[in-house]
């Protein structure tokens, strides 16, 4: 039996004028480094990293049906089964007995196998959004464990501040004071990297490894440069080279640090400089990147 309530409306949640329909954004994240720790006998890996959101989003927007269905700005995406957006809306309506659908838009923005997460935040927002347009009892716990079914760094998507994460990405620990100071730069080719790949291609290693969510938290950017890595960089940079030099752009530009983020074609750059890091993400889009630039938090 479903039960009905009027929860909070995040600040993220938005409805359009004159309607019932709800609009919400699904920002990307960025990895601030990204070790590989172990792996696990049911497969996966077990990490070590620091979410952090960024402004960078995609847009759902959702209003009542008899059925749940998805259109999206991106033809090359699917929209039935395969889109994480239509899975977490079925697995929602199956898990809370709801007797209608949706029908959902997504405005996609985000480029896509880049590592800034697009699909699992595009899942989670679904989640958040259909639990509110069909007045849901949802407590986070529950919400988490669906989101964890959709996929390992969904979870994180659900809170949007800077995490350290652990595990396969879902042992979530806010860092809930954490600011980000700098300016940033994120730059995403043109090319397609499959996690599959990275992951048979990097190396694991327990040992020796820093405490990120610290190194993270001092802002110190020699501390950084020392110690933030991401082990998919030396695989994914020698197999992509282009990749390799969009960071040495990058810290040419003014970069007091750049990284690979998550095991795709997005590297960022970390700038005290707001206009060198307006400058250096207009150079990588003359080179017909995807680019976005954001001043500090």
């Amino acid at each position: 039996m479903e039960r009905h309530v009027t929860p909070r409306v995040p600040e993220y949640f938005n409805f359009i004028a004159n309607s019932n329909v709800l609009s919400a954004t699904a920002p990307a994240k960025i990895n601030l480094g990204l070790c590989v720790l172990r792996k696990r006998t049911d497969g996966y890996h077990d990490l070590a990293t620091v979410f952090h959101p960024i402004g960078w989003a995609d847009t759902l927007t959702a209003d009542y049906a008899d059925a749940v269905s998805l259109t999206c700005t991106d033809a090359t995406l699917p929209i039935d089964e395969e889109n994480l957006v239509v899975r977490a809306a079925r697995l929602l309506k199956a898990s809370a007995g709801v007797d209608r659908g949706a029908v959902m838009h997504l405005t996609k923005v985000l480029p896509h196998g880049a590592g800034l997460g697009g699909g699992s935040s595009d899942a989670a927002t679904a989640l958040q959004i259909l639990c509110r347009l069909w007045r849901l009892d949802c407590t986070a716990t529950s919400l988490a464990s669906l989101a964890l079914y959709l996929g390992s760094d969904v979870p994180f998507f659900l809170r949007r501040c800077t995490a350290y994460a652990q595990g396969r990405g879902e042992m979530l620990s806010p860092l809930e004071d954490y600011r980000f100071p700098f300016s940033l730069a994120v730059v995403v080719n043109p090319v397609r990297i499959s996690t599959a790949w990275a992951f048979r291609h990097v190396e694991v290693r327990e040992t020796g490894r820093p405490d990120l969510a610290e190194v993270v938290h001092s802002n110190d950017l020699d501390r950084w440069r020392r110690e933030l890595t991401n082990d998919f960089e030396g695989p994914v940079c020698s197999k992509w080279p282009v990749l390799s030099r969009t960071k040495s752009a990058l810290l040419r530009a003014g970069a007091s640090f750049a990284s690979l983020t998550g095991t795709g074609s997005g590297v960022y750059g970390v700038f005290e400089s707001h206009k060198c890091a307006e400058e250096a993400a207009q150079e990588a889009a003359a080179r017909g990147c995807a680019i976005w630039c954001e001043a500090p938090s």
